[in-house]
């Protein structure tokens, strides 16, 4: 059969639910269990397990893998909010905040062996090709990581080098699950290909995407205060563009914003996003969205599988973006 998102959701979330890590340390475990209980999209298991379901009908065997992907995933956040300082995730206080930074520390360290351990799991046949693609994406991962870093010191960051990020700290994890996911259930290594370049290209659209709501979303749609990228900017595709296309006098109120500590946020905010519309980044940002979206559907289209069974991957990457069906 073919399982719609919410059906591979609630598998998944029970499949991680049974893992319990009820167990000595409990200063080790608990915070494992707590972050992984927190629940969120799930995208990158359900990706894995759309992709599997493209080829097999029943997607039991691949929950270990699935829930490999997602702890992996969370492991990269424990360490990104104790990087970025964050005292949320999702709504609730992050590790280092409910524990302390070296619980963040060793309970991610350990999370990540976790994930190395049931992605090994995997049938002995696809075991050298799976972990290539898995160990290739953890280095990805963290050079993306690492750029970002950097970049938030520079004013100079160029488009190219915004993308190339983006594409290594968000889009290759997407693009690993897509493709793990087609080899486990024996696709041919074309399919497999095509569906980690189409899972690249619908990560960068959906980075984008995060980037453009950051300004221009509806709080109670996107979650999440509007306008944070620019309080405590963020090299985001926006504001790169902004510096790079504005004349004179607008790079230079941009700058000076920047520059700034203290002040109004709300006035920050107003301001640099009148900046933006005044540049014409609203729209620059909406187009090479949309040109990532449908490049991606290009890559979708050319895998030669019945249009109807690639219809719930297609209806979920809409929902990633935001669009009606």
């Amino acid at each position: 059969m073919m399982y719609k998102a919410n059906q591979l959701l609630e598998k998944v979330n029970d499949y991680i639910a049974s893992l319990g890590y009820k167990r000595p340390p409990v200063g080790l475990y608990e915070p494992i269990e707590y972050t992984l209980s927190i629940g969120g999209k799930r995208i990158r298991p359900l990706l894995l397990l759309m992709a599997y379901n493209l080829y097999k009908e029943e997607i039991d065997e691949a929950l270990t893998a699935a829930a490999a992907i997602e702890t992996y995933h969370n492991y990269t956040l424990l360490h990104d909010d104790l990087m970025d300082k964050a005292d949320l995730r999702r709504g609730i206080p992050t590790v280092h905040k409910k524990w302390d930074e070296n619980t963040a520390i060793l309970s991610g360290d350990t999370m990540l062996v976790l994930a190395y351990k049931m992605m090994s799991m995997c049938p002995t046949c696809h075991l050298k090709t799976v972990m290539e693609i898995f160990n290739d994406t953890a280095l990805e991962i963290g050079e993306g990581q690492q750029y970002d870093m950097e970049f938030e010191t520079r004013n100079d960051v160029t488009e190219d080098e915004y993308l190339e990020m983006i594409r290594l700290k968000t889009s290759v994890l997407l693009a690993a699950s897509l493709k793990i996911g087609a080899v486990l259930a024996g696709a041919p290594e074309e399919d497999a290909r095509i569906l980690y370049e189409y899972g690249v290209r619908l990560g960068l659209a959906f980075q984008l995407q995060d980037d453009y709501l950051d300004v221009y979303g509806d709080p109670a749609i996107f979650g999440k205060k509007i306008g944070g990228d620019i309080l405590c900017n963020k090299k985001t595709y926006m504001l790169i563009n902004a510096l790079q296309r504005a004349n004179n006098t607008q790079r230079a109120k941009l700058e000076m914003w920047i520059a700034t500590n203290n002040c109004n946020e709300q006035e920050k905010i107003k301001a640099v996003t009148a900046l933006y519309d005044a540049i014409g980044i609203k729209e620059l940002c909406q187009q090479k969205i949309e040109s990532y979206f449908l490049a991606a559907e290009e890559s979708l289209t050319s895998i030669n599988i019945e249009e109807s069974r690639k219809s719930i991957l297609r209806e979920f990457a809409l929902s990633l973006m935001k669009r009606n069906v």
